[in-house]
């Protein structure tokens, strides 16, 4: 398995910074290797909700679905699929000070025969964290300024 986490402080609350994030279809709007996250299932946000996601790697995109799986007033964790990895991505929102610290993993475990260059493949992985942490941190200060 291949993680990728990182956290970013933000001036955003963490009551705030976490309903933007617990509606997963935002993604889009911080992360540049996400550029489409379409919600599927109507409503607000719970477990069994399922999005539809494409995500850009190597210079191609990659359809995923993304499900909810865990959710609690502060942690989210969704379980992505498509037929060459699994995903599960989680987002743990904590206070700190006016402001909150924002934790993002994502954990990837490649399908099928390609799963025997998976290390290699990390590095690939990697360059997909900083630009989504910049973009995240920006977006909620953004969202904290407004």
């Amino acid at each position: 398995m291949i993680t990728v986490a990182g956290s970013v402080e933000t001036k955003l609350s963490a009551e705030k910074a976490f309903a933007f994030l617990s509606e997963f279809e935002n993604t889009s709007k911080w992360d540049p290797g996400t550029p489409v996250m379409d919600k599927i299932t109507s409503g607000p946000v719970a477990v069994g909700h399922k999005y539809h996601a494409e995500a850009e790697f190597r210079g191609k995109r990659q359809s995923l679905i993304y499900e909810v799986i865990e959710l609690t007033g502060s942690h989210i964790k969704l379980r992505g699929e498509n037929k060459t990895v699994v995903s599960f991505d989680s987002i743990d929102v904590a206070p700190n000070g006016a402001g909150s610290v924002v934790k993002y993993t994502a954990e990837f475990s490649i399908k099928g025969p390609a799963k025997i260059i998976q290390p290699l493949l990390k590095p690939l992985f990697m360059q997909l964290r900083d630009p989504a942490l910049k973009g995240l941190r920006d977006t909620l200060n953004s969202l904290a300024a407004a």
